[in-house]
Order: structure tokens, then sequence, then C-alpha cells
């Protein structure tokens, strides 16, 4: 059995964002199929964790990216337990991946999420060369890179000159196999919790909403799509989940009158996305594989995408429960809306064929020697 050992210089458990989320179950299914141990920070709920170790040997701090003492920690444990791989979550670490690789001999795997440097890049941070020389840097001397999307690898090929042969496609995932049998269950739970009647079409939202991708996606449903859906005849109620909201929407209470009900940060968003109709995906910025768009098909709602915010999700596995718009095209984006509430059909199998975990992280180990 391969024996791994991961870094993951954040917490994880319990998860509050997809890319928390990604990376919890990620590492769930993949110590379900081998030797997993992971490193990160004592922030972590430790009894959240089920089929891998977990040692909480990183500083809750920026402290940790600086810690020269896991280089001697991560040097034993790998030495004495004989462990195969080194793997990292995201580039940050680079510097001790190397070092480990080094002093080890052993194979070194960067599990990338995005292009880093073009998400900060993307948000305004003024430092994204630094990131961009970091990132490119900690890519090149890795022996395999795991991409979050076919576009992403394209562009670490060409923009940082890797190898294709050590490049490869690990996605988001589910932990569903197939279409759940419990969609009109929740639809009743959420209709009864928000006041929602049977004759409303449910429209939903989600995501963390501290992150301007995604507030300005709120905006654009409110100041955009929403208006358009209000001049027709339509029934429905649109439910935004998230923590952060920015201040100046104000808890969208100037939008409570109008068919927008902000629920906040929920304790169950399975719920939602099984309960919802539709799922709509107005982003226009930010790096790599949207997680909502992917959990959203995963739980059989039909998803309405901006091009931006599509990318990463394979369409052909998808078929028509994907419908993907032009950038700030909103009057075609709320008719698709309208036109698929019409005539509701199935996620195919193909698309739980590409993104169950299982058999994402089977992917994974067939792919290291």
């Amino acid at each position: 059995m391969k024996k791994i050992v991961s870094i993951v210089s954040y917490s994880i458990l319990p998860y509050s964002s997809g890319g928390q989320k990604s990376i919890a179950q990620f590492n769930e299914f993949l110590g379900a199929q081998c030797d997993l141990t992971v490193i990160s920070t004592a922030a972590n709920d430790i009894s959240l964790v089920k089929q891998y170790k977990l040692l909480p040997w990183m500083k809750n701090n920026l402290l940790k990216f600086f810690d020269l003492s896991l280089f001697f920690k991560l040097s034993n444990l790998i030495n004495s337990n004989h462990i195969n791989y080194l793997m990292l979550e995201h580039p940050y670490m680079g510097w001790l991946g190397w070092l480990i690789k080094l002093r080890c001999k052993i194979p070194l795997i960067v599990h990338t999420h995005n292009v880093e440097y073009l998400r900060f890049k993307s948000v305004g941070k003024q430092w994204w060369p630094i990131l961009m020389w970091y990132e490119k840097w900690v890519l090149t001397m890795a022996d395999y890179v795991f991409c979050i999307s076919e576009e992403d690898k394209q562009y670490m090929i060409t923009n940082f000159s890797l190898l294709a042969s050590k490049c490869h496609v690990i996605t988001f995932g589910l932990p569903l196999p197939a279409v759940p049998d419990d969609k009109a269950a929740c639809a009743a739970t959420v209709r009864e919790l928000h006041g929602i009647n049977n004759d409303e079409a449910i429209i939903l939202f989600n995501g963390l909403l501290s992150y301007a991708p995604n507030a300005n996606a709120v905006r654009a449903i409110v100041q955009h799509i929403n208006p358009i859906l209000l001049k027709g005849d339509l029934k429905y109620k649109i439910i935004i989940c998230g923590k952060g909201l920015p201040e100046d929407l104000n808890e969208l209470k100037e939008y409570s009158n109008q068919n927008i009900l902000y629920a906040g940060l929920v304790p169950d968003i399975e719920l939602y996305f099984k309960a919802a109709d539709i799922f709509i995906n107005p982003i226009l910025s930010g790096g790599g594989i949207k997680t909502k768009l992917v959990e959203a098909l995963g739980f059989n709602t039909t998803v309405i995408s901006a091009e931006t915010g599509a990318v990463g999700c394979e369409k052909a596995a998808s078929g028509n429960k994907l419908v993907v718009v032009k950038d700030n095209d909103w009057e075609t984006f709320a008719a698709e809306v309208i036109e698929k509430l019409k005539t509701p059909i199935q996620t195919p199998a193909s698309f739980y064929e590409k993104y169950y975990w299982g058999n994402i992280t089977k992917k994974a180990l067939d792919i290291i020697a």
C-alpha cells in the first residue's frame, strides 16, 4: 500500500468553504485507499477525521510558513515510517517540500486548486508577481502536479514551462456516486423553513461572500438578473447562502420584497443544493473550478452559469444540466433560468463517473509510480 504524507497549511475541519471541503473530502477518500498522514494546524477538529491520521504540527499563525522545525519532524516521520510520497496542498509550503524532497529522496506531489497568482491578481493584490515567480518554481521542481481542471493544466504547461508528462487533472469531486433520491423531501424542508409556497421555484446562490468574486455575483443577481425576472410572471424565490456578506449590501434587506431571501451561513448547505430547482452562478472573476457548481450538478440541480464561472467544469460530462451564458449577458441568463424551469432533467451518469471522489482518488493513486 502506498504511504503518503500531505501538508495542509490551514484548517479544513470543520469546513466552511468550497476549498476546505475539497481538501477534506479528497483526504477522506484518499485515506480509504492508501496509508495517508496529514500534517496541518491545531485549529482542525481531529474528531472529524475518519480514514487517515492528522498530526497538528503547524502553528495557527503566519509563522507556520517559516517554521524550520517542520523540516526535522517531517524528515524523521518519513524516514522512520518509510513514506513513499510527500504531497503539498497548494504551493505555499513549496520551500519545505523542496528541502524534504532533497533530504528524504522521495517524489513530491503538488495538488493545486487554481493558478494561485492569477486568483490574487484578479482581486487586486499588488504582490502577485512575487507569487507568480514562487508558484512557477514550486511547480517546476515537483515530480507530479495535480491540476484542478484541464484549463489550469494547459495554462501551467504553457506559462510555467512545465513538462506535460507530469501534469494531471485531479478535479474537485463529490461523495455521491449517483443522483440523490431525497430531493423532493429537501425541497419541502426548505420551503417550510423560509415560507416558500409550493408553486414558487427555488433558485439558489451560495458561496463565501467575503470573497470578492462571490460578493460581486450577489450584486449581479440583485442589480441585473432579478430585475429581469421580476418583469415576467414567474413565481420564484432566490435564496442566497453564505457568510461574510459585505456591509454595503446590508443583509439584502433592500431586496426582501423582491423575491430575495438572504439565509446567511446555513448549517447544511447540501439541503439547499438538493432543494433548489436552479443554481445560478454569475461569477465573472476568480480562478480554478467553482466547487459550488459541481456540487449543484451532483445534487441534481440545473445550473445556469456565466462563462467565467463555468471554467473547469466539463460540459460534456454535465450534458444539458449545465447551461453556460456569455459573461454579462444578463438578459440571456434570466431567459435560460425561465426556460430550464419548464423542462427539468436529471444529471447524467457520465457526470458521476467523472466527479465521484472514489474515482478521482483512485485515478490520483494510479498516476503516481
